[in-house]
């Protein structure tokens, strides 16, 4: 059976916006009215300026989830774990739904973000909001390529759409977010040689160092993630954002996994370190403010609602955290590359 997913593996925007919203006391029915309006009001605005490409994923959270549908739940779908290591800290911080719209030109995805909003009204209230743009050749405000090694064609697919191992969500995924400001100040009193070994890439040319060179410690050393001799990959879609007033400039983490374990062991990697301290060097000059975990229902799951519970969970959960160790165990049990 053809299942229709929603559009994660997609070019690299120019524009975007990131919304997260919490769902208001007693508001579950208004905000299932909002979600039912979304594929008719992403096709108007889309039709609109066909060549811009405007795309919409909408992620669902743990408490999001509980209190707006009944039946079965996707496998992995839980809360944002928060980490604090010796160094830095990731925190959790509230999420109902994600709005991750995309297009060539920020009117589209103003115009789609201003319409959602508008259908959801006072359902809910707005945590995050964030205007991300193309920063030269997709760099990040600290001047290099960001996700330049995405896997792209059947192999992204795989690495981000739900399979059989969870039937019910096929062509689902999950996605975590995070928001970074970085101190420029700090990071531009650095040689370029310096902010190379951060990385662990050339900066003119995002060509990776030899293994023999790059730190330990640096970003993209920490973050490769390879259980058992398989190395398994997500899909990245961040963009720079900044409020030139505030001085704040920054990443929005967009991180698209079929299994949000193999994210959240890069996490635990960056902020914890393995060995414990080995801390990605990226956080010297970057700072995680929110943390947010979504489950990424298909187009077919939007076009169908499941029923709503007959009372909605709007408790705590109460899982553990897992460990690196559990981590690890989990994806290699997985059985998918």
């Amino acid at each position: 059976m053809v299942v229709y997913t929603q559009p994660i593996t997609v070019p690299p925007a120019e524009a975007a916006l990131f919304l997260v919203v919490t769902i208001n006391p007693g508001k579950e029915g208004a905000v299932r009215s909002g979600l039912e309006q979304l594929p008719g009001l992403t096709r108007s605005v889309r039709y609109r300026l066909p060549e811009n490409h405007l795309s919409r994923v909408v992620g669902i959270s743990d408490s999001g989830y509980r209190r707006l549908f009944d039946g079965p739940r996707p496998r992995y779908l839980r809360p944002f774990q928060a980490l604090e290591g010796p160094r830095h800290k990731a925190p959790a911080t509230p999420g109902d739904l994600l709005f991750h719209l995309r297009a060539k030109t920020t009117d589209l995805c103003f115009e789609l973000g201003k319409l959602v909003m508008e259908a959801l009204g006072d359902s809910v209230t707005t945590q995050v909001e964030v205007h991300g743009f193309r920063y030269f050749d997709e760099r990040d405000l600290l001047g290099f390529v960001d996700g330049s090694e995405n896997p792209t064609g059947p192999p992204g697919d795989a690495s981000v759409y739900i399979g059989d191992e969870d039937p019910h969500f096929r062509g689902g995924s999950y996605v975590i977010t995070q928001k970074y400001l970085h101190d420029l100040t700090t990071w531009q009193a650095m040689t370029v040689e310096q902010q190379e070994m951060v990385i662990g890439r050339h900066k003119q040319d995002d060509v990776e160092f030899p293994d023999s060179v790059k730190p330990a410690d640096a970003h993209i050393v920490v973050n490769t993630i390879t259980v058992d001799g398989v190395q398994h990959k997500i899909v990245r879609d961040n963009m720079p954002f900044a409020e030139i007033g505030k001085g704040e400039f920054g990443t929005f983490f967009i991180g698209y996994s079929r299994n949000p374990e193999v994210t959240e062991l890069m996490l635990q990697r960056m902020f914890i370190g393995e060995p414990v301290g080995n801390t990605d060097r990226i956080l010297e000059v970057s700072t995680a403010k929110t943390g947010t975990l979504f489950f990424v229902p298909s187009e077919d799951f939007l076009d169908n609602l499941p029923d709503a519970p007959a009372h909605p969970d709007t408790s705590e959960s109460t899982a553990p955290p897992l460990t690196m160790a559990q981590l690890k165990e989990g994806i290699a049990n997985e059985g998918f590359k």
